[in-house]
């Protein structure tokens, strides 16, 4: 069996960038002070952080035990409940989506797609995926104003063997069983795979 000893960064997971984001829709940012911003998009990033480098202390000890398909049984459990309970000790929504996605559940919304879209866009334009600056705003919805924030995620080398264009036959029976409608293939190391995405009532 392959070695799949991989360093933090080899699953793109623990690239992420220092900025503290990219602001949009500043009207209702102004109701807050710029402290209070801060703090808030502090504690998203901690967020955030917990969740990947969470759900990659347990892909990494998958990969070294079992190859990428046992990953991809990890992911496909561990990542959703990682995000609940984050989600429970914090009363946001927290999540991960992607224009390409694997499983539906993580499907963008509107602003969502508008912000991976933006990602895309800057790395096209030369911006090395891990260092995109984070979005974040304050979005107006029929339920009330919500704060918002994405950070991009960057597609490790040892992200390839299960989302890359050569992927072994057990890892393709692995992804048929668990998404039969996986769009999550063909990334080349470097790309901007998703995005962590985070929603909190105001």
């Amino acid at each position: 069996m392959k070695n799949w000893k991989l360093t933090p960064i080899a699953l793109g997971l623990a690239a992420f960038v220092s900025t503290s984001g990219h602001a949009l829709g500043d009207d209702h940012a102004k109701e807050m002070t710029e402290a209070e911003l801060q703090e808030r998009i502090a504690e998203t990033r901690a967020a955030i952080e917990q969740f990947a480098s969470t759900l990659q202390g347990e892909l990494v000890a998958a990969m070294e035990e079992g190859g990428p398909t046992q990953a991809i049984e990890v992911c496909n459990q561990r990542a959703p409940e990682i995000a609940d309970e984050i989600a429970a000790d914090t009363g946001w929504e927290v999540g991960r989506t992607s224009l390409k996605i694997r499983n539906p559940d993580n499907s963008p919304d509107e602003w969502e797609r508008i912000q991976l879209e933006h990602f895309q866009s800057q790395h096209a334009d030369g911006t090395p995926a891990n260092e995109l600056a984070p979005r974040h705003e304050v979005v107006e919805g029929d339920d009330g104003a919500r704060f918002r924030f994405m950070a991009a995620i960057p597609t490790g080398g040892a992200c390839l063997a299960c989302h890359g264009s050569d992927i072994g036959s057990d890892v393709k029976h692995a992804l048929e069983r668990l998404y039969p409608d996986d769009q999550a293939t063909g990334y080349s190391e470097g790309d901007v795979r998703g995005a962590f995405t985070i929603t909190q009532e105001m």
